[in-house]
């Protein structure tokens, strides 16, 4: 087993004892075990981010906490560890992007990554769209694939993805550029053959300060989860949606529920089935990487997908604050979607 730190040493001395408290707190047993606070939490992970934690270490503390049931208070630990590790450190006044868009899904009812071409049409719209991820255990088409079938590439460095949000409003900034020790954290799941919390914690990583966010879930108890840390965290706006193969994408066939949290609270929005449209998807055929392309270039509304590409952008719309209702929100996608490619791609002053 790897650690997050330099993958080969074992943890020694004070930080692996320290360490030590912290595993056994969370494995003391029925009655005995707690939950930790958020800067214990923080300390934990950037003990093993910095190599101090042994790998025996690291592997019993990362299934406790999934054992457990992680908190809101630890994953807002965890976060907080990340992004100081990444050097992100606290929130920035001006936000560096108008919506984060975490893309860490694997689930196998992903047939194409047809949010991509929402959040490209929301970037020729003036939209400043941050995603960041990692796809390595995708079973359906990941996010890497739509970006080549486009002709486009992953960011390689924090600083290149700035560069790429200022100059075209959107970068895909890939979790091993970011911060390659927890992009072998999210490796493990091969070695345990389940997801540790760190899945959770990097879709709230957040790398460049948005304004708003979109997220998608797998299950819908993570949706209350992903809301409280994100209020722990001071996220400005925050939309979650259990979506397929655990992205932020609407599925159009049917009726979808998010929750939105601001700095008021939180509130249900239901979104209606996307029209007529919405249902030549019930069947949908596997695309080749030239017909996702063709569908970006043509944009044309008889081909299945174009429900689920348009009906994103309303979802993201509604996390932005850029569309009242998910009526409005499904009006302006259409436009939106219709115009991508004569709309000026001028750095957005939201």
């Amino acid at each position: 087993m790897n650690d997050g730190g330099d993958g080969g040493g074992r943890g020694q001395g004070q930080e692996a004892r320290r360490f030590a408290e912290y595993v056994a707190a969370l494995g003391r047993g029925p009655g005995r075990s707690r939950a930790l606070a958020r800067e214990e939490a923080a300390d934990a992970l950037a003990t093993i981010l910095d190599g101090g934690a042994d790998p025996y270490q690291t592997g019993a503390f990362l299934m406790l906490l999934r054992y457990r049931g992680e908190s809101a208070p630890e994953i807002a630990g965890l976060v907080d560890a990340a992004r100081r590790a990444g050097g992100c450190g606290g929130r920035a006044e001006r936000p560096g992007a108008d919506l984060d868009w975490p893309s860490y899904g694997a689930g196998r009812t992903r047939e194409a990554p047809w949010f991509l071409l929402s959040a490209l049409a929301l970037a020729a719209a003036g939209f400043r769209i941050a995603m960041h991820g990692s796809n390595r255990f995708a079973r359906g088409r990941p996010l890497g694939w739509g970006l080549e079938a486009l002709g486009l590439e992953p960011a390689s460095s924090r600083a290149a993805a700035a560069a790429e949000l200022a100059a075209r409003n959107f970068t895909y900034l890939p979790i091993g550029q970011f911060d390659a020790r927890l992009d072998r954290l999210l490796g493990l799941r091969e070695l345990f053959g389940l997801r540790s919390p760190i899945n959770t914690a990097v879709r709230l990583l957040d790398p460049f300060d948005a304004g708003a966010a979109i997220d998608g879930v797998f299950h819908p108890g993570y949706l209350d989860l992903h809301l409280d840390a994100a209020a722990l965290l001071g996220r400005p706006r925050l939309l979650v949606v259990k979506g397929g193969g655990g992205e932020a994408e609407r599925n159009p066939v049917k009726p979808t529920a998010a929750l939105l949290g601001t700095g008021a609270g939180r509130a249900e929005v239901s979104f209606p089935e996307f029209g007529a449209a919405a249902r030549r998807m019930r069947d949908p055929a596997p695309i080749a990487a030239e017909d996702f392309a063709a569908l970006w270039r043509e944009g044309r509304e008889d081909h299945p997908a174009w429900a689920a590409a348009v009906a994103t952008i309303a979802l993201a719309l509604v996390a932005l604050g850029a569309a009242e209702d998910p009526g409005k929100a499904d009006t302006e996608a259409a436009r939106i979607w219709r115009r991508r490619h004569g709309v000026a791609h001028a750095r957005s002053s939201r």
